[in-house]
């Protein structure tokens, strides 16, 4: 989630994708999301075990942020927003 193109940045997994972005979209999260209007998808990763994806977003945590930028780059150049590529 992104407030912004090349603004602030949150990284999360969650078993149900839809659900979780509309809460950040909705801003019905309290936290980081919230404080920084973190409201845009820019970038998803599908993984088949929650584990896998919670390994994945500490990994993520990890990262400086040039390696962050260049993942989200890397699937969406434009930081569009993919909240309505996502619903079913």
């Amino acid at each position: 989630m992104a407030n912004r193109k090349n603004g602030a940045i949150y990284t999360g997994s969650t078993a149900i994708l839809v659900q979780r972005v509309f809460q950040h979209r909705e801003v019905l999260v309290e936290g980081f999301t919230k404080s920084h209007g973190c409201t845009l998808l820019v970038w998803f990763e599908v993984h088949e075990d929650l584990q896998e994806a919670r390994k994945r977003e500490w990994q993520i945590k990890k990262w400086k942020r040039s390696w962050k930028v260049r993942l989200i780059e890397d699937m969406n150049p434009e930081w569009r927003d993919l909240w309505f590529e996502i619903q079913g």
